[in-house]
């Protein structure tokens, strides 16, 4: 049987300031896109068209642009940030063509174009500031890379420490990439926090991570680092010591004990090799690709509409488990694990949600304000409410 290419645009940048992160999402990409080809049962095969923006906001659109004009991409597996997803997606409106977004992200967006396989801020900050304010306090410094995650994450952090009584002793911005981070050390030195909310990315993150190990060396009550984006990815290629003692918030971590995870990790093997390590990014891109293929079996076309019909129609196998799509927001339901990581880099999973947490990118559902800092975040209710409006 002859099988019909698909054209699918692949676009992260495995160059530049992230280009760790853009290297284990083409991984993962490439990965499920050999599982899709090698299946004699499907009608059809992936080709992909590869690009790098190499971390430059500019070339995002028109390499995008070139890849649904040029090639006849109708499906963009892609960005990591939210600057180039921004950009990106006037792009894909105009050409009624599909992007696939799984990386976590700061909410207040919801389109038609896209499907959002990535945690917001009610699926990753709100778990993680449940457990860390009664543990450690209401006092947190916070400090990010200088664009819109960085920006939007830390004002929601502010409102959900200010609704509970707390203070957030500084906010601070490094440029995206950016490795001088002495300065960030010295002010934490001063204000003595309770915790520090990294919205760190790429190397910016791996950089203040190092310099906060030779610190806290010598400080032996120094206060935890917290993220919503922390993986293997930023810990690889650290000393031991800067390694461990960092919690993190995440749909996936490489040691999730569950079923579906196991069997990945020995697919991956076979792959990739035993010793190969999944990261978030990796499994985020390969998440994208086959659902986006097992939708365009079902769908009989890769006709974006009709796709996007059957992907919010119906759940799917994924290495987080099944994952379902709301019709509405086209955002994914997600179950939220709270990890430790330890000196190998790896992740030791201590609290995961009881099931997946339906997508509020919004925040329009808001939290009971008490229960908040208590360590048990209740499901969402009308009343006394949490609400985080742009």
């Amino acid at each position: 049987m002859r099988r019909e290419a698909q054209p699918i645009s692949i676009l992260y940048s495995t160059t530049g300031p992230y280009a760790a992160l853009g290297r284990e999402a083409l991984a993962g990409a490439l990965a499920a896109i050999a599982e899709v080809n090698a299946n004699m049962d499907l009608p059809f095969r992936l080709e992909p068209k590869i690009d790098d923006p190499a971390g430059r906001a500019e070339l995002y659109p028109l390499l995008a642009e070139a890849a649904i004009r040029n090639h006849g991409c109708r499906h963009v597996i892609g960005t990591i940030t939210s600057w180039s997803r921004k950009d990106v997606l006037p792009v894909i409106e105009r050409h009624g063509a599909l992007l696939w977004y799984a990386f976590p992200y700061e909410g207040y967006e919801a389109s038609d174009s896209a499907i959002y396989l990535g945690a917001c801020p009610n699926q990753h900050l709100l778990p993680l500031f449940d457990h860390v304010l009664p543990r450690f306090g209401h006092r947190p410094f916070i400090v990010g890379s200088n664009y819109i995650w960085g920006w939007e994450n830390s004002r929601i952090a502010r409102e959900i420490t200010e609704a509970v009584g707390g203070q957030v002793l500084s906010e601070r911005f490094v440029p995206l990439g950016a490795v001088e981070v002495d300065h960030l050390i010295a002010e934490i030195e001063q204000k003595r926090p309770d915790f520090i909310l990294s919205n760190l990315v790429g190397a910016s993150a791996t950089a203040f991570f190092a310099a906060y190990d030779l610190w806290r060396s010598t400080k032996p009550s120094a206060p935890p680092i917290v993220a919503c984006n922390l993986s293997e990815t930023e810990l690889d290629g650290l000393p031991p010591s800067a390694r461990a003692g960092h919690i993190a918030a995440a749909p996936y971590f490489n040691r999730l004990d569950i079923a579906e995870n196991r069997d990945f990790k020995a697919r991956m093997a076979v792959r990739h090799g035993a010793d190969r390590r999944l990261t978030t990014s990796f499994c985020a891109a390969y998440m994208s690709v086959t659902i986006l293929a097992e939708a365009m079996k079902d769908a009989a076309t890769d006709a974006p509409d009709a796709v996007r019909r059957v992907v919010t129609s119906r759940s799917f196998d994924t290495p987080v488990g099944p994952v379902a799509i709301h019709p509405r927001t086209h955002h994914a339901a997600l179950r939220p694990h709270l990890a430790l990581s330890d000196t190998s880099g790896e992740f030791d999973i201590f609290h995961s949600a009881p099931e997946p947490v339906e997508a509020d990118p919004y925040l329009i559902h808001g939290f009971d304000l008490p229960a908040i800092g208590e360590g048990n975040t209740p499901p969402p209710r009308q009343g006394n409410l949490l609400k985080v409006i742009k």
